[in-house]
Formats: structure tokens, C-alpha cells, sequence
């Protein structure tokens, strides 16, 4: 398999119109406190929470690339999907205002939190984007791809019939459909990685693992893809949020195989090559717990790092119950990626405190 240079990979990503969105490069450094508690390997963090749209998260990278696909389409409006206090609608909707486009967020109900204007759902309002909230019964995981294109779909059409023109894209950036062929939200973590890699040059040092909460599957992509073009020995492990491995395995490898085709570099993603744990699934997708919240007191004592309560929250979870396992060596050296959305956390405050009480 071919190894890739940093600048051959940078020249590669050149190739796709880009905007500028995020303060980069986010900083990343060691969590002192935290691993000296666990008595394990060297954890570090990476801040995506820092990026700088709108208190960041790590869609605002995504978001230089699609917001310029979109644009460059003719596109006057942007429409998609997630749940009530979605974070990468949030992302969406401010960087679409920032470069002249209408927002339109169809909000599933995916878990048990009443419509309020908090948390993510106020800035949705303060920036004015169109909300559509729907029910759904697939409580506690993941909307269905094809029911939410098709959605979208009837979604454009109206907006059409108004005279707008529409561009449509999945959760997170991820899944390639709608107006968005190319995998544009993995594209943005292979980046990422290019970045991260540049840092660990600068601090002498090498990756053993990669953590992060995966929950549409293209930061993972992205992440995977970079390691292997870049030729690194680094391991990325997926905290699922949402679905059960078996389910999200092979759409991340997907995403994969597909960012590799639109970069036309020969690198090979295996089955083996998605890492995943679904055991921090806890009771379901946004569903608040003794644990979660326990792990988010926790972070914030030792680190003074506030989690979210439905991503990196469980990623947190999953990361220190393997160290304690003996998953990892004490010679490991861990990245964590704080991929934000922590706006959320003070819609889910009654549950926090009623599960710290």
C-alpha cells in the first residue's frame, strides 16, 4: 500500500473549494490530572470544541467544505436533518447565515426531551433558521438514511416550487446523497488528521490510538483514511452513540472507501481497520444517566473540560472504563478528540442534576 507525505495529501485536499470557518489549528495537549488518576497510558485532547463557530464542535470543519460545495452549486438555501438539539444543525445553520444561505432544520425527536428553547435549540432561534420538528419512532438511535432523504426531498421540492434553490445533505455531513456526492464531511477529518499528525511532529512524539464518539461515521472516516494514506500505525476506536457496531461498521468503511476514491489515492481500508465499541451505549441515544453525568463532574474536577451530554460524554465513558480494563498499555500514548456540542448540556440540566442527587 502506498504511504502518502503530508504535503502530497495537502496538495490532494487543495483540489476541493473550501471556505474558512474554524481557528486552526486547534490546540491539543496532555490531560495531566486525568491520567495520572487512571494510573494508565498518556492521554492527550484534542480541543474540536475550540474551532470557533458558534462555541465550536468539530462539524465547523465539515462545514468549510460544504458550505462552499453548496455555494458553488447555485444553492440559496441549505436543508437537513438530525435530532432536537443537534449540534451539527446548529453549525450548519450559523455558517449558512454567515455566507448568505437560508437554514432549514428538520429536528427528529430521538429521545425523551421536550421542545424548549434551550441549549442548541435557542441559538437555532437567535440565528433564525427554519425548524420543522418531527416525531419518530426509532427512539434512541439513529434516523433511517432513506427516510430522511426522502424527506428532505419532498422538503426541496416546496422550496422549489417558492423559487429557492435547495441543497440538501445528510446528518453530520457524513452519508453522501442528496445534493452533496462526494464525502465532503469525511474530507474535513482526513485534514484533520494531517493537522494532528503536524502537532505530534512539533511535540516528538507518536499516536498509539485515537478516540472519539462516532455518531454519523465521517470524523471516523476521515480520521481512518488520513492514518492509513499517511502510512501510521495509529489505531482509531469509535465510541458509538447510536447504533450497535454491527450497523455502523460497514457505513463507516463506506464513507471510507469513497473519500479514498474522490482523493484517487491507493490506500485500502479492511474490515479490521474500523475499530468500535457499542458497550457505552448506556441506555440509548441522549439518554442522560447516573453515568453520564458522573463522567461529565468528573472530567470537569480533574480537567476543567465541560463534555456534552450525548457524544463525548460517552466517548469519555468508553475511554476510561478500557484503561481501567487493561485494553491499552501503560507505554500507549491516547488522543481524545473533543468534537463539542456542549450548548446541549444545559438542555439535559434537570436530568444531570436529578442523576447527581
Amino acid at each position: 500500500m502506498k504511504k502518502y507525505s503530508l504535503e502530497n495529501l495537502e496538495d490532494r485536499l487543495n483540489m476541493f473549494p473550501s471556505l474558512r470557518l474554524t481557528s486552526l489549528p486547534t490546540p491539543l495537549y496532555p490531560l495531566e490530572n486525568l491520567s495520572l488518576a487512571l494510573g494508565g497510558p498518556a492521554i492527550l485532547i484534542k480541543r474540536d470544541d475550540l474551532t470557533g463557530l458558534a462555541f465550536g464542535g468539530n462539524k465547523s470543519r465539515k462545514l468549510e467544505f460544504i458550505i462552499a460545495d453548496a455555494l458553488h452549486k447555485g444553492a440559496d438555501t441549505i436543508i437537513t436533518w438530525a435530532s432536537l438539539q443537534s449540534n451539527w444543525c446548529l453549525q450548519l445553520a450559523v455558517a449558512a447565515r454567515k455566507f448568505g444561505l437560508r437554514p432549514v432544520l428538520v429536528l427528529f425527536k430521538t429521545y425523551d426531551l421536550p421542545f424548549s428553547y434551550d441549549g442548541n435549540l435557542l441559538l437555532d432561534f437567535l440565528v433564525e433558521a427554519e425548524v420543522r420538528v418531527r416525531e419518530t419512532e426509532e427512539k434512541g438511535k439513529s434516523i433511517g438514511l432513506g427516510k430522511a432523504f426522502r424527506l428532505l426531498e419532498e422538503i426541496a421540492e416546496e422550496e422549489k416550487n417558492k423559487g429557492r434553490k435547495p441543497y440538501t445533505v445528510s446528518v453530520g455531513g457524513s452519508a453522501t446523497g442528496g445534493d452533496m456526492n462526494k464525502p465532503l464531511g469525511a474530507l474535513a477529518y482526513l485534514k484533520a488528521m494531517i493537522e494532528i499528525e503536524k502537532q505530534m511532529k512539533e511535540m516528538k512524539t507518536k499516536l498509539s490510538h485515537i478516540i472519539i464518539a462516532s455518531g454519523s461515521g465521517s470524523t471516523q472516516a476521515g480520521l481512518l483514511a488520513g492514518v492509513k494514506a499517511l502510512g501510521l500505525e495509529t489505531k482509531i476506536i469509535g465510541i458509538c452513540v447510536s447504533d450497535t457496531k454491527e450497523e455502523f461498521k460497514p457505513r463507516v468503511k463506506d464513507i471510507a472507501i469513497k473519500l479514498i476514491k474522490s482523493l484517487q489515492i491507493e490506500v485500502k481500508i479492511e474490515d479490521r481497520d474500523v475499530i468500535l465499541f457499542d458497550q457505552y451505549l448506556g441506555r440509548g441515544y441522549g439518554v442522560v444517566d447516573k453515568e453520564v453525568a458522573e463522567i461529565i463532574r468528573l472530567i470537569l474536577k480533574k480537567e476543567g473540560l465541560v463534555l456534552d451530554p450525548v457524544y463525548t460524554s460517552k466517548a469519555m465513558i468508553g475511554l476510561v472504563d478500557l484503561i481501567r480494563k487493561g485494553y491499552f498499555s501503560r507505554e500507549d500514548r491516547i488522543l481524545f478528540v473533543h468534537t463539542g456540542g456542549t450548548p446541549a448540556l444545559f438542555a439535559f440540566k434537570d436530568r444531570v442534576v436529578e442523576s447527581l442527587r
